[in-house]
C-alpha cells in the first residue's frame, strides 16, 4: 500500500495516470481546431450585422481545467484511496501473536479480538505462518502454521479470570528459529514478563499494543472500628476519578439486590481509593459480593465469606461473678473472645431466642425449663449452633445421665474427673492431636494448655464419632451431633480456667473460630486453612458473573492458602470455597494486590490498542468526478452560447429559493407558536396523564417512570381510562392541576420544598388532586419514623394542609372501587396504607355492607409498600423489578396491579361505589 500522509493507496499503480494529464491538457486545447482566414470581398456586405449564435474559437483555460479535475478525481478514485489506512506489520518470516488473556483484557476483548484476527489475516494475506498463544493457558510448544487454521480459533477465544502466570516456563517454549510477535498485553506487570518480553525480542521485532483505559481493580472488604471498608487500585495513575462500589445480597425474599452504594474517589496521582461503609449487623451479613458498578470484569468483583460477617452469639452463664472476681466468672473469657469479633446478646435464654441469634452458649448451665427445652430444640433444628460448656453444676446435676439429653451430645457420667489436684493421683493431662476428621485438624496444640478436671462421656457406642477433640489419654474433651438442621457442642471443661488453662490460651479463639461461633473480620491465615479440602460452591467467570462449580475439584487448603497470595488459577478459579464449617472467598485481587505498570525491552515498539477506523475514499472521489462532469456539460453548452433561455429560467429559480429562505428565516424569527411552559401543558392536558415527582435520585425516578407506565398499560387492557405517557413534575416550578394523580416515591435526602411549592402543593390537594407517598421501606419498618425515608416523610409533610388520616378501613372505597380488594400490595406485602379519616358519626346504611361516605377523595394515600417496583415494566411490557418468588410472587404483582387500578378509578371517579346506598330509594320513587 503506497501511503501519502493521512490516506494510502489500495492500487497505487493506476496514479501513473495523473502523468498523462498535461497531454489531455494539450489534447484538449487543439479541439477545436483553430480557424482558417479567407478572404473574400463580399464579407465587407456584412459589416455591422450581428450573429445571433456565436462559437469560441477555442476553449476556454478554466473549461480545460474543470475537465483535468474530472478526470483526476476519476483515476484517483479507481486507485482505491483509503483515509487513515492501518499499517501492516512489516516482515517476512513467522508472526507469533500474544495475548495475555487474563481477567484485565476483560473491559475490552471484543477489540483485542479483532486487533490479533486482522493481524493473522494480514499475515495470511504476506503469506507468513502464525501463531497465537494465551498466556493463561499451561505452556506448551509454540508451532507455527497457517493462517486459516488460525482464524476461526481466534474468534473463540475467550479470556480468563485469573492473571497470566508462569511466564518463564513460556520462554522455554519458543522455537529455535527468527520470528517476529506481536503482544497485545494488558499492561500489568506479571512474574515473569520481563524474562519473557526479552526472550521474545531477542528472537525479532517485538510490537506490544496495551489498551488506554484503565484498570480498576476491587480488593476484598476488611472491617475496621465498626464499618465496612472498602478499597480500590487503578492503573495508569492519571488524574483524578471517581467510581462506585455497590454491594449485592439477597433482601428478605431471598431476591438477589443492591443492598448499598459508596463512591470512591482517586485523587490525582493516587493509586489507591478507599471509603467506609456503614452498615447494620443484618444487613452487612446479607452481602455476597462486592462490585464496582459498570464494570464487567471478575476483578471489580469481591465475594464475601465468613470473614466480613459477625455473628450473632448469645453468652448465657450459671449465674454472676462473685463480687470483684470477674476473672472467675464462668464467661469473662467468652467475652474477651467474640467482643472483637461478633454481636453479643443479652438477656435470658427465653429473650435470646427471641433475637435468632446464630449461636447460643450455656456456660455451666445444666437443666433448662420445659419450655425452655423445647424452644431451643426447635431453634437448633432450624439451623442454629448451641454450644456448651461443663462445670460444677453440670457434673453435681442427674442431665443425660441414663438417656441422652436432646440438647447433650453425649450421655454423661455421674460426677467429675480430677487429676492432678491435691486429692488427686497423677497430672494435669494435655489435648491429643486432633484427628482428621476433626474441625480442629491442623490447629497447632501449645505446650501450656493443660486440663485438671472434666466431665467424663459414658462409652456408648457413637462416642468415638461424636468426639472432634480429646486428652492425651483419649477421654473425650469436645463432643458434637447434628440435631436436625444445626449442632450441639460440648466442652467438657469450664470456660473459665477453673478446671484448664485453655481459656487462657490462643488456642481457645482458633477452636471458637472452627466452630463458626465467631468470623474474624480479617482474611484467613494458611494455619486456618490447611488440613481440610476446601469445595468450591460458586465460581467467577472473567466478566464477574457467578456460575456452580460443577466439575471443579476441592482444592487442599495449602494449595488454597498459596492461592490466597498468588491468586487463582486454572485448578483453583476465583470463588467461593467451603470447608468443614467455614466458608473462605479466593478473589481475583487480594487485599496485598498491586497494580504495577509492565516494563518491556528498550527495542520493543509499544502502540495504543485504539485505532483510528479507515474510510475508504474511492465513492465520493468517483462521485465528485461526476459531478464535474455533469458541470462540464453545462459549461460546454455555455460557452457554445446555447443557453440563453435556461439562464433565465435559472436566475428564477435562484430568486425564489432566496425568497423562500427569506421567508423560512423569517418564520422561525416570528414569535408565533407554542412556547416551552405550552409544550408542557399540552403534553399534560391532551390526554389523563399520570406523573411523578422528581427526587433527584436517578435511579428511583426511573424506576417511578417505568411503574406508572406499566401501570398505565394495565389500565389501557383492562378499563376505559387510556393514559398518555407518564410525566416527571419538577414541585419547585411546574403547574400540577393538570394530573389527577401524582406518585411521590420518598428519599431520605430530598429536600424540604420551597415555601412556593407548599403553596403549589396545598391548592392541588385543595382541588381535587391526589399524592400516593411511599416510602418504599416496609420491608424494614413499615410506615413510620423508624426508617430515613419514614423520617424523611414526617419532614416534608410538616407544611403540607393534610386531613385526619388513618389505616384503611376493610370497607374503604378504595376496596371496590374496580376490583374487590382486602390488600394493597406492591413489591412489598404486608404494609398498611393510610388515607384520610371517615367524617365522626359516619355508620353503615341498612342493607350495604359499608358506609354512606360523601364524593370526597382522600387526597393522600400513604405507604411503604414500594409500589412503583411492583408496576414497572419496560417497552415490551415486561417486568422489571421481581416480586417475591415464582407463583406467588406474580400473584402478589398482579394485586399491586389491582390496587392501582383501584386507586386511579378513585381519583378520577370519587366514591361512586358508595352512592349505592341511595339505589334502595331510587328505586322505590321509579316505582312509584
Amino acid at each position: 500500500m503506497f501511503t501519502l500522509g493521512p490516506i494510502g493507496f489500495l492500487t497505487p499503480w493506476l496514479l501513473w495516470g495523473l502523468v498523462a494529464l498535461p497531454i489531455l491538457w494539450l489534447l484538449l486545447r487543439a479541439v477545436p481546431p483553430a480557424p482558417i482566414r479567407r478572404r473574400f470581398p463580399g464579407v465587407a456586405l456584412l459589416l455591422g450585422l450581428t450573429d445571433e449564435d456565436s462559437e469560441t474559437d477555442k476553449t476556454p483555460w478554466w473549461l480545460l481545467l474543470l475537465r483535468m479535475a474530472a478526470v483526476a478525481a476519476a483515476i484517483a478514485g479507481f486507485a482505491g484511496p483509503v483515509l487513515n489506512p492501518e499499517p501492516k506489520q512489516a516482515g517476512q518470516g513467522p508472526l507469533l501473536v500474544v495475548l495475555d488473556g487474563g481477567w484485565a483484557e476483560a473491559r475490552d476483548w471484543p477489540r483485542r479480538v479483532e486487533r490479533a484476527a486482522q493481524l493473522v489475516a494480514e499475515a495470511g494475506q504476506d503469506g507468513r505462518p502464525v501463531a497465537v498463544v494465551r498466556l493463561t493457558d499451561a505452556p506448551q510448544d509454540v508451532t507455527f502454521q497457517t493462517a486459516d487454521v488460525w482464524a476461526g480459533r481466534v474468534a473463540a477465544m475467550q479470556p480468563q479470570a485469573w492473571a497470566p502466570a508462569a511466564l518463564d516456563d513460556w520462554a522455554e517454549k519458543l522455537p529455535a528459529d527468527r520470528f517476529d510477535t506481536v503482544w497485545l498485553a494488558d499492561g500489568l506487570a506479571h512474574d515473569g514478563r520481563e524474562a519473557l518480553a526479552a526472550a521474545l525480542a531477542d528472537k525479532g521485532r517485538l510490537t506490544v499494543i496495551e489498551s488506554a483505559r484503565p484498570v480498576v481493580a476491587l480488593h476484598p472488604p476488611t472491617f475496621a472500628e465498626g464499618k465496612v471498608m472498602v478499597a480500590a487500585s487503578r492503573l495508569p495513575v492519571t488524574g483524578p476519578l471517581q467510581i462506585e462500589v455497590a454491594a449485592r445480597g439477597p433482601d428478605p425474599a431471598g431476591i438477589d439486590r443492591e443492598l448499598a452504594r459508596v463512591p470512591l474517589v482517586f485523587a490525582p496521582g493516587y493509586g489507591r481509593a478507599e471509603a467506609p461503609m456503614d452498615l447494620p449487623p443484618e444487613l452487612r451479613n446479607r452481602i455476597t459480593r462486592f462490585e464496582v458498578a459498570g464494570l464487567r470484569s471478575a476483578g471489580a468483583v469481591s465475594l464475601t465469606d465468613d470473614s466480613l460477617k459477625r455473628r450473632k452469639v448469645a453468652i448465657i452463664g450459671a449465674g454472676p461473678a462473685r463480687e470483684g472476681l470477674q476473672l472467675l466468672s464462668p464467661t469473662h473469657y467468652l467475652r474477651q473472645a467474640l467482643v472483637p469479633v461478633a454481636d453479643l446478646v443479652e438477656g435470658s435464654l427465653s429473650e435470646v431466642l427471641v433475637a435468632k441469634p446464630d449461636v447460643i452458649i450455656l456456660a455451666d448451665v445444666a437443666k433448662l425449663t420445659q419450655a425452655e427445652e423445647e424452644a431451643t430444640v426447635k431453634w437448633v433444628e432450624g439451623g442454629g449452633l448451641l454450644l456448651r460448656f461443663a462445670g460444677p453444676r453440670m457434673a453435681a446435676s442427674d442431665v443425660s445421665r441414663f438417656e441422652e439429653d436432646a440438647l447433650m451430645p453425649v450421655r454423661l457420667r455421674e460426677g467429675g474427673r480430677t487429676v492432678g489436684g491435691a486429692m488427686s493421683w497423677g497430672e494435669p493431662k494435655q489435648l491429643a492431636p486432633f484427628a482428621e476428621g476433626s474441625p480442629f485438624y491442623g490447629l497447632a496444640l501449645p505446650d501450656d494448655v493443660d486440663v485438671k478436671e472434666q466431665v467424663l462421656a459414658q462409652p456408648d457406642p457413637e462416642l468415638a464419632e461424636r468426639t472432634i477433640a480429646a486428652l492425651e489419654d483419649g477421654t473425650p474433651l469436645v463432643t458434637r451431633k447434628a440435631l436436625g438442621n444445626g449442632q450441639v457442642v460440648l466442652v467438657h471443661v469450664t470456660a473459665n480456667t477453673e478446671w484448664s488453662t485453655l481459656p487462657l490460651s490462643g488456642l481457645f479463639v482458633q477452636m471458637l473460630e472452627r466452630l463458626a461461633v465467631s468470623a474474624r473480620p480479617a482474611l484467613p491465615e494458611a494455619a486456618d486453612l490447611t488440613g481440610q479440602v476446601w469445595v468450591p460452591e460458586v465460581v467467577l467467570d472473567v466478566w464477574g458473573a457467578e456460575a456452580e462449580a460443577a466439575g471443579v475439584a476441592g482444592v487442599e487448603g495449602e494449595a488454597l492458602a498459596q492461592a490466597m497470595v498468588s491468586g487463582p488459577g486454572p485448578t483453583r478459579p476465583p470463588g467461593l470455597y467451603a470447608g468443614q464449617d467455614r466458608r473462605v472467598a479466593l478473589n481475583v485481587v487480594n487485599a496485598k494486590s498491586e497494580l504495577k505498570p509492565a516494563v518491556w525491552p528498550a527495542a520493543a515498539v509499544v502502540e495504543g490498542l485504539a485505532v483510528t477506523p479507515q474510510r475508504s475514499l474511492k465513492g465520493p472521489l468517483l462521485a465528485a468526478g461526476l459531478g464535474l462532469l455533469l458541470l462540464d456539460i453545462l459549461a460546454a453548452l455555455w460557452v457554445a452560447g446555447r443557453l440563453t433561455g435556461l439562464r433565465r429560467g435559472v436566475a428564477v429559480l435562484a430568486v425564489a429559493a432566496l425568497a423562500l429562505g427569506g421567508q423560512a428565516r423569517a418564520q422561525d424569527a416570528a414569535p408565533e407558536g407554542p412556547k416551552p411552559g405550552d409544550d408542557f401543558a399540552l403534553e399534560a392536558t391532551t390526554s389523563v396523564v399520570l406523573a411523578h415527582v422528581i427526587t433527584g435520585d436517578a435511579q428511583v425516578d426511573d424506576l417511578a417512570q417505568a411503574g406508572l407506565k406499566g401501570l398505565g398499560d394495565r389500565l389501557w387492557e383492562r378499563t376505559s381510562i387510556e393514559p398518555g405517557t407518564p410525566m416527571a413534575v419538577n414541585i419547585e416550578k411546574d403547574e400540577l392541576a393538570f394530573f389527577p394523580f401524582l406518585y411521590w416515591p420518598v428519599t431520605a435526602d430530598m429536600p424540604t420544598p420551597s415555601a412556593a411549592a407548599y403553596a403549589r402543593l396545598n391548592d392541588y390537594l385543595r382541588t381535587g388532586g391526589m399524592i400516593l407517598f411511599d416510602t418504599r421501606d416496609a420491608d424494614v419498618a413499615g410506615f413510620g419514623s423508624a426508617t430515613p425515608e419514614g423520617a424523611a416523610l414526617q419532614r416534608i409533610a410538616a407544611g403540607l394542609d393534610v386531613p385526619p388520616l388513618e389505616t384503611a378501613p376493610a370497607d374503604h372505597v378504595l376496596t371496590r372501587t374496580f376490583y374487590l380488594l382486602q390488600e394493597f400490595p406492591g413489591r412489598f406485602g404486608q404494609g398498611p396504607i393510610w388515607v384520610e379519616a371517615a367524617p365522626a358519626g359516619v355508620e353503615e346504611a341498612e342493607g350495604m355492607p359499608f358506609r354512606n361516605l360523601n364524593d370526597g377523595v382522600t387526597p393522600v394515600v400513604i405507604g411503604g409498600n414500594d409500589w412503583a417496583a411492583a408496576w414497572a415494566a419496560d417497552e415490551t411490557g415486561a417486568a422489571l423489578v421481581p416480586v417475591g418468588r415464582g407463583f406467588a410472587g406474580e400473584r402478589q404483582r398482579e394485586m399491586a396491579y389491582r390496587f392501582g387500578i383501584n386507586l386511579i378509578m378513585h381519583v378520577l371517579t370519587g366514591n361512586y361505589k358508595s352512592d349505592q346506598v341511595h339505589v334502595p330509594a331510587l328505586l322505590e320513587r321509579l316505582g312509584q
